[in-house]
Parts: structure tokens; sequence; C-alpha cells
């Protein structure tokens, strides 16, 4: 990727350089306004900026760093993992957390500075395949099935209110997510989203309702839903040791800002990580708009999570 650097921000739109017609706006980030006069990071439009999570390597190895220089600063024994793949919580499959070897952890992969996360959605993947039956388009009356037009017909029936454009908050959401296929047979991933898991339940009770309706109108075709656990709500398994939380939130207002306890609209490797009994709360970047052109990184953003961090460690012995 191009980085494009933008110092001393002066606010308004930015136009990525890259392709003029991909625009960061200010209607829709409302937290540039914060970063007026400091450093932004976009890319120039033509790729993802990569800030999730490569701004949380760069910080967790930049306080690493602080740490080794300034021996004055006070902590207990610190251990730093690195995992591929935690958008759907498989970075942790192999995880040893045993091995490992601490008490509590913390993962940073967050965006907005002093938003702090204890809780995110629990997650399934839902899979839905059509069998058809494909034939020479010529001689196909009567004889072929066509999967995708079997697929249409379920797709067009997913529920536009309980969509990711269309909820926000502790709102679950159904999410189409990829489609592939052809006459013989297609094939459609969702992702079910709900901070109550049992609501999951509801979200598939709603997939089963869409292929009651769409299977008699495709009789010969044979619809299959399959549901996959991915990761569940860090909430629900956090514990009763209130310190891994405590420490947090005083070390981000140390570093001078006002922390917020915010849930996550989708997971960490802390969801996967908690679940399996190392508490992991997540702290912020200063990343913005992950997974598309529009992405961008606050530098101020970086440096409060490096202060964070840092505090995080010396409280940890304060209240030891």
């Amino acid at each position: 990727m191009k980085p494009q650097v933008i110092t001393n921000y002066q606010g308004g739109d930015i136009v990525l350089p890259g392709k003029p017609d991909v625009v960061i706006t200010v209607s829709e980030n409302r937290e540039l306004k914060n970063n007026i006069g400091k450093t932004i990071v976009t890319s120039d439009g033509t790729t993802l900026l990569g800030a999730d999570d490569k701004a949380g390597v760069a910080i967790i190895v930049t306080a690493a760093q602080r740490l080794l220089n300034d021996p004055s600063i006070l902590h207990g024994d610190i251990k730093i993992a690195f995992t591929p793949d935690e958008e759907v919580g498989t970075g942790t499959k192999h995880f040893d957390i045993k091995k490992f070897g601490a008490a509590f952890a913390y993962t940073v992969d967050g965006d907005t500075p002093g938003e702090l996360n204890k809780e995110t959605f629990s997650a399934n993947l839902a899979v839905i395949t059509v069998h058809g039956r494909n034939i020479h388009p010529g001689s196909a009356k009567g004889i072929m099935v066509n999967a995708i037009r079997a697929m249409a017909d379920i797709i067009t029936r997913m529920p536009g209110d309980v969509a990711p454009e269309t909820t926000e908050g502790y709102e679950p959401y159904i999410h189409p997510h990829s489609v592939e296929g052809e006459e013989a047979k297609a094939t459609l991933k969702i992702l079910l989203r709900d901070f109550n898991t049992a609501g999951l339940d509801g979200l598939k009770y709603k997939l089963e309702a869409i292929i009651a309706e769409v299977q008699p109108l495709h009789a010969k075709a044979k619809i299959e839903l399959n549901i996959i656990e991915q990761y569940r709500n860090m909430k629900d398994y956090m514990g009763t040791d209130a310190r891994v939380l405590d420490c947090l939130e005083e070390a981000a207002r140390r570093a001078g800002l006002h922390p917020t306890w915010v849930p996550i609209r989708g997971g960490t490797d802390g969801s996967r990580l908690t679940e399996k009994g190392l508490p992991t709360p997540n702290i912020f970047t200063g990343g913005q708009n992950y997974h598309g052109p529009t992405e961008w990184l606050s530098v101020h953003g970086m440096e409060k999570s490096v202060e964070t961090v840092v505090h995080t460690v010396q409280i940890w012995v304060e209240k030891s």
C-alpha cells in the first residue's frame, strides 16, 4: 500500500490521491474533528490502509521499547503474542494459554481513543447451500433446476431491518457476506451476530423460515442450512476479578482521556481468549473505517494507546 501522511490536518473531506473518487468525508467521520492540527494516515485509495491491525502491532512494539528504555517504570512480567486471522476468532485456535503463562491480557485492536471494550458480539456463521441440476440450456425445459434462482429468492427475503447497514449499538444483525455458485450448486455465507448468545437461535429461525418459504417455489432443489460457531461475547466469561478492567480504565484516564466502555460490533481475539479462560479486554488504536479503502489512522490516537499500555502495567504493580 502507498500511505498518505497528512500532517497538521486542517479539517474538511480528505480526497485519496490514487483514486480521487474515494473520499473520507467529515459527514461520515465525526472523529475527524478531534484530529484537527494532528497527523492522519490514509492509503492512496487503491488499497486498504491495514491499520487493522498493523496499528496495534506498532503500538505494542513501541510500548515494549519504552519499557525497555526506561527501567524506572515498574511492571511485572509481561508476555506479548501476535496472532493471525483474528476477525472470526481462528487466530486463537491453537493459542496455548498455559504456555503463554499470563493471568490477564489485553488486545490492542480497537478504534476511537478513549473507547475500551469488554463485550463483543456472539457470532455464528450460517451457510446456505442450494443443490440444483445443470443441463444445456437449449434442452433445459422441465429438467434444469437453477440453484442461482433459488438462492436469489432467499437473498431477497433477508430482513432489511436486521442488517449491519440498518442497526447500531446492541442491535443484532443478519449479514449476507459472500455468495458463489452456478446452476448445479450455489452457496451463501451469512454472518449472524447478537450480543445475547441465546439470540443467535432467533436469527437462525429467521433463516429457517425464509428457506421454508422458498423451498416450495423450487421444489426440485435441495436447500441445506448449516450453522458454525465462531466466537462468543467476552463479557459472559470476563470473571469476577475487576482489576483487569479497573487497571485499564484508570490507565486511559492517566493518559489524559475520558474512558468509556463501548460494545464492539464485531469480535477480537479477546473474545476467544476470554472464553478459554484468559480475561482479555480490548484497547483502542486510533484507527477508523476498518475493512474499506476509506480507512484512516490518527497518530495521536496511537500515541495515547501507547501511553495507556504503559500506564496499565504500572497500575497493575500498584494494585498488586
